[in-house]
């Protein structure tokens, strides 16, 4: 483990042990990220250029088939996935309930490139409830024929909590 990542963790008070014990994988960030999409605010959604490319095809054959489908979440770095546990420390969370349903730095799928965090317009946004929408169907039906899969179904071996709008492109 590089020696920022562990000075990282260390002053967030992670234990990478406990990390790995979990069958969690350090992900380093790509050399080169593609735009994926820009929403109606103006921000910018980044992934590798072959992820990228894979989002924006499902996203078209989605709205094809009539189901609206949006970026909320994709690259995000080592440097914000501190700033984001940091964050959640300093509004009293604990440790073990902010492992539970974020990444520590360095082991967000998030840093791939590679993964999304999906919305619909009859949800609201990272919640359990994105399971009931036509999006979630959709995805679940056709996003395997697009690379991307569901990366913490229910009892995942993760550790984390269901995650029914995070999915992972794979090549």
């Amino acid at each position: 483990m590089q020696a920022e990542l562990a000075a990282r963790l260390a002053e967030l008070g992670i234990a990478p042990a406990d990390l790995l014990a979990r069958g969690l994988e350090i992900h380093a960030e790509p050399a080169e990220l593609a735009l994926a999409e820009t929403n109606a605010e103006g921000r910018e959604f980044h992934l590798v250029p072959a992820a990228s490319a894979a989002w924006r095809a499902m996203r078209a054959a989605a709205a094809e088939e009539g189901v609206e489908i949006f970026l909320l979440s994709a690259f995000r770095s080592v440097a914000r996935q501190h700033e984001i546990v940091a964050a959640k420390l300093a509004r009293g969370q604990s440790l073990d309930e902010i492992l539970r349903v974020s990444a520590a730095p360095g082991f967000s799928e998030h840093h791939t490139g590679c993964a999304v965090d999906i919305g619909a317009p009859d949800s609201p946004p990272l919640g359990e409830a994105f399971e009931a929408t036509a999006a979630f169907g959709w995805l679940s039906r056709r996003a395997a024929a697009f690379g991307f899969h569901l990366s913490y179904p229910r009892g995942n071996a993760s550790g984390y909590l269901y995650e029914p709008w995070h999915w992972r492109w794979r090549a």
